[in-house]
């Protein structure tokens, strides 16, 4: 069990870093739930908050609001934590086409995905850290605030298996069934078992390379190894847990009172369109519902389950799903940290999410192919993840209004970088005779046998620029000009 966040760098805080580290400190001491980093683009901020995250042993959230950005976060942490367990959870869709239904020409567009293994992998590492570890570090994009299931349901269905245990293999491979582990007919994946004469092997679905080994005997469990691929010891431990392949688990021996429920409101909807003269709604939603009640009997999944999720976890109409906001607050409480990077963009999208999604799914309802209660499968509105976020760091090299506000003014800048560079002095020149003092400004440079960089809005304005620079007759001087874009 890893008890502390241990950083280890080379580096020192410098610059303007000491001074928002302690600041930061401070305020967390002062009980402050909201304050802003606001750091220049190199100033070292991903270094700060790596040394916020050891001086206060904070389990930490880190969201970014795109992939790449999520994945240099990650990378960075795993370098400055590598003892400790750092996760990366981001949406795992290499391709994502949402179910959806186009009025106007009367399409209906069916769910599509593609999803990536290692991604899926990494997100189910980030839940088992949590419940693994009394401290950890997650970096996420916004699908943090996606529904992945109860964390109650997900920690009663983690299996606990301890030497001596009386279990049969029989019993024991129904247990991993009920985890959504399979039987590996020719590859060895992560996510699968097998079985050698009295060996039980089990390929943990959130590793890349972990075997979990069970020998039995006539009494049980009589010996628990653990393997890493490519290494030829074992070893040997007295209990080991095993997590769900999969986040979202249903309980397939209680289906009777959540298919009841889902056809009372089948019966409603169906009624309801009746009223409105809609017999091919009334028609559509009929048919789409008891096929999936089927199909959900027959094999405990059909295409589209997500949509039936606020009956499987129990929720009352309107509730907010359960996130990965909703694992930290089960496992550490309220004493986590969070932090927004690149906030003035990050906020926005977090608060845009919930509509988008409803306003895709009222077509799905108004026109018969989901039911109402498909709308409480969505995102946290952002009213509802602010609730989960007490102690929050907006990180920013331009902070928006809102953070700044939401912080009651508690701005820390980091303005001087650790190299002790600053940005240059910018002027602003107005659009008259810009060619001529361009020319001047490029003799200038010229004299001093330096080179001179000039952006322009478009390609095209750069190759005329470019032509026109190259006239020694335009500019009374000899440049060696060349432009570069894309193609």
């Amino acid at each position: 069990m890893i008890d502390k966040l241990k950083l280890i760098s080379s580096f020192k805080p410098k610059g303007d870093q000491p001074q928002a580290i302690d600041k930061l400190i401070k305020g967390f001491k002062n009980n402050l739930k909201n304050q802003v980093l606001l750091g220049v683009t190199g100033s070292g901020k991903t270094y700060t908050i790596a040394k916020i995250i050891e001086k206060t042993q904070l389990p930490t959230l880190i969201i970014s609001h795109n992939k790449t950005l999520a994945a240099q976060l990650y990378q960075e942490m795993k370098e400055f934590f590598p003892h400790s367990p750092v996760s990366y959870f981001v949406s795992y869709y290499d391709y994502y086409q949402p179910e959806a239904y186009l009025p106007a020409s009367d399409t209906y567009i069916a769910k599509e995905v593609n999803i990536n293994p290692l991604i899926d992998q990494l997100r189910l590492k980030a839940t088992s850290n949590i419940f693994s570890y009394e401290k950890s570090i997650v970096i996420a994009s916004v699908s943090c605030i996606y529904n992945i299931g109860a964390p109650e349901v997900y920690q009663e269905k983690t299996l606990i298996l301890k030497a001596g245990d009386k279990l049969t293999i029989f019993e024991v491979l129904g247990k991993l069934a009920d985890l959504y582990y399979k039987k590996a007919i020719t590859d060895f994946l992560p996510g699968s078992f097998r079985v050698r004469g009295n060996r039980l092997d089990v390929f943990l679905a959130y590793t890349a390379t972990t075997l979990v080994r069970l020998f039995f005997g006539s009494r049980g469990v009589e010996k628990i190894e653990i393997k890493e691929l490519g290494d030829k010891k074992t070893k040997k431990v007295d209990i080991f847990s095993i997590f769900a392949a999969k986040h979202y688990l249903l309980d397939t021996n209680n289906l009777n009172p959540i298919f009841k429920d889902i056809r009372k409101e089948l019966k409603s909807q169906i009624k309801y369109f009746e009223a409105k003269n809609q017999l091919i709604e009334a028609q559509r939603i009929e048919k789409k519902v008891n096929f999936d009640l089927q199909m959900i009997k027959e094999t405990g999944y059909v295409n589209g389950i997500e949509n039936y999720s606020r009956y499987f976890d129990g929720r009352k109409p309107g509730q907010a799903p359960y996130s990965l906001l909703d694992y930290f607050h089960y496992q550490y409480k309220k004493d986590f940290l969070t932090v927004i990077d690149e906030s003035h963009v990050t906020i926005p999208q977090i608060r845009g999410m919930y509509y988008g999604d409803q306003a895709r799914k009222k077509n799905l309802i108004d026109f018969g192919f989901r039911l109402p209660s498909a709308l409480d499968n969505r995102p946290l509105r952002f009213e509802e993840f602010l609730e989960r976020t007490k102690k929050t760091i907006y990180v920013s090299a331009t902070p928006a209004d809102w953070e700044i506000k939401k912080s009651k003014n508690r701005v820390i800048q980091q303005v001087i970088r650790p190299t002790g560079l600053i940005d240059p002095k910018i002027t602003v020149l107005p659009e008259d005779n810009l060619i001529e003092d361009l020319i001047k400004q490029i003799k200038k440079r010229k004299q001093k046998k330096q080179r001179t960089l000039v952006i322009t809005l478009t390609k095209r304005m750069a190759e005329d620029l470019a032509s026109f620079l190259s006239d020694p007759q335009k500019t009374k001087d000899n440049f060696k000009v060349a432009y570069l874009h894309a193609d």
